[in-house]
């Protein structure tokens, strides 16, 4: 399943992340980890954010995408995503 993983990094700890010459690194690290589709890079409410597209294969992965942002100091959400079939599949058994 598909699923937004939203890294929520506030700014102090943004501040001290960003100083780290590894923090780059980290960040691949982590996309190559997770396998992520895509990645953007955002600030959301004043914060800096990260977006991750993740298919995970089951819901236990969670804690091993979630650890290592935590560890850089973001709070993380995950939401579920559909592409443009899989919503279409989802509305025409919906509105049966």
């Amino acid at each position: 399943m598909r699923f937004i993983v939203r890294a929520i990094i506030p700014t102090e700890a943004g501040n001290r992340s960003i100083k780290d010459p590894n923090f780059i690194k980290n960040i691949q690290g982590f996309m190559e980890n997770s396998k992520a589709e895509a990645a953007y890079f955002t600030e959301l409410n004043g914060d800096r954010n990260c977006l991750f597209f993740i298919d995970m294969s089951s819901v236990d992965m969670m804690p091993v995408i979630a650890e290592p942002l935590f560890q850089m100091g973001a709070k993380v959400e995950f939401h579920p995503a559909m592409n443009m079939d899989e919503l279409k599949k989802g509305l025409s058994a919906a509105i049966k």
